[in-house]
């Protein structure tokens, strides 16, 4: 007879620290614990590393911590398949993988997050233009469900059930395992280049002309205004053969050196990131990467992953945390809402520390975030002033036909996100008939109405 699950009271956040949360943790070490809290009616939340930003893994009532449903369980080298549980760290299988000749087909900008975790928010990278979100990468998952019964969902079998769930925010059931693709690499290398873009249009412009490119990305002086408005570092990136590698990579193609990594061991003054100094920084980042402009060849670790070597990076927002606004425009109306979106962020002096443009194709999640068209992600200090961007940002996306990225989300009103997504009622009902809302709910479903 196992033992009841126990909870502990503690202080939770998302990795922009706001809001902050009392809640009853839990941490069960097998699927029977699970079962007694879902047995017990409260309804609960599983939370993998705390990496989504905002309040979609916390809950007040019950918070399902999976850290200790992390082993490997399989992996098939003629496939790449490998199975694991919800609460593995994409670290930790690059770790073991990469010096193999194997990486993920999607990763997100962090490899600080786990297995279930990508699954739940259908994570992208700077590759969904052309190869899709995690969902595409997915073979099959086993999820727990509100009746209590464990289902093998995949794009063939418990279909609707896979859909919803990839991109379900936990919302549906915890998922416990899954079976996901890797892809064969020759070396650990990629081959970046680099392109400066004076403006928004010869930013979209370079995503356009190098729409076949696997990898791309932008970053953008969200402060630069006028003939400067959107001025950007275009990043595009391939898996470097063992061929092109310079030869003094050639030995060892698959192993990269190490590292440096720095810790951000207290939080900075409230008041250190402001336009001024968000100013500076941009200046001095966007000359320094015109400096690089061209071919070279950057470890995988510092092309996919740039800010996971400056540990406790959030601790630079100070006490107060950040938030972290992400919307995806649709093609058609990209270059006009981009343009008013920028226009709002530099007009206001909240300058973004973080601002990062990516072309998106197109979905199969029921409820994912991506569509085909440009997302855009700004990052804000915590304050009176960044709820009112927040406001307008949010109606100017609603304005040109974007939606919003509940993985990132801390702010959003259910009457914008019904306004952006007209799929919100049918996953409402979905989960009234299921009876998934008795049982599985987040602070931010609650305050979403989902």
């Amino acid at each position: 007879m196992s033992s009841p699950l126990v909870p502990r009271a503690k202080k939770l956040a998302g990795w922009g620290r706001y809001p902050v949360q009392t809640c009853h943790v839990y941490c069960p070490r097998s699927e029977s614990e699970i079962m007694q809290l879902l047995k017990s009616g409260l309804p609960f939340i599983a939370r993998g590393n705390g990496r989504a930003y905002g309040d979609s893994a916390l809950n007040r009532e019950a918070t399902l911590q999976m850290g200790h449903f992390n082993r490997l369980l399989g992996f098939n080298p003629q496939t790449g398949q490998l199975i694991a549980e919800a609460g593995v760290l994409l670290a930790d299988i690059l770790d073991i993988f990469v010096p193999r000749g194997w990486f993920p087909l999607i990763t997100p900008g962090t490899k600080f997050v786990t297995v279930g975790g990508m699954i739940a928010a259908d994570v992208h990278g700077k590759n969904h233009h052309k190869e899709g979100s995690f969902l595409n990468s997915v073979d099959w998952l086993d999820l727990l469900t509100a009746e209590g019964q464990v289902y093998r969902c995949s794009p063939s079998e418990n279909r609707d059930l896979f859909y919803w769930t990839v991109g379900g925010m936990g919302l549906t059931g915890v998922i416990l395992r899954a079976a996901f693709r890797l892809r064969p690499i020759e070396t650990a290398w990629i081959r970046q280049t680099t392109h400066i873009a004076k403006n928004l249009e010869a930013t979209l412009d370079l995503f356009e002309t190098f729409e076949g490119v696997t990898y791309s990305v932008a970053w953008i002086d969200c402060l630069a205004g006028g003939a400067q408005l959107g001025r950007s570092v275009v990043m595009l990136g391939e898996h470097a053969t063992r061929e092109e590698l310079p030869a003094k990579y050639r030995q060892r193609p698959l192993q990269t050196p190490q590292r440096h990594k720095i810790s951000i061991p207290v939080d900075f003054p409230n008041s250190a990131l402001n336009s001024l100094t968000v100013r500076a920084f941009n200046q001095l980042y966007f000359y320094r990467q015109q400096r690089k402009a061209g071919r070279s060849f950057v470890d995988w670790d510092t092309f996919f992953y740039p800010l996971d070597s400056l540990l406790g990076w959030n601790r630079i927002y100070g006490r107060r945390g950040f938030v972290q606004f992400q919307c995806v425009l649709p093609l058609g109306a990209a270059r006009e809402g981009l343009a008013a979106l920028l226009h709002c962020t530099s007009a206001a002096g909240a300058g973004s520390f973080l601002a990062v443009l990516k072309k998106l194709g197109h979905s199969q999640g029921y409820f994912s975030f991506p569509m085909a068209g440009y997302t855009l992600a700004l990052d804000f200090p915590m304050s009176e002033c960044t709820l009112k961007v927040l406001d307008q940002l949010e109606e100017i996306t609603l304005q040109y036909g974007g939606r919003f990225y509940l993985a990132k989300d801390s702010h959003l009103t259910p009457r914008r996100l019904r306004q952006s997504d007209s799929r919100v009622e049918t996953f409402v009902q979905v989960r009234n008939a299921q009876q998934w809302t008795v049982h599985f709910a987040s602070e931010q479903s609650k305050r979403l109405k989902l």
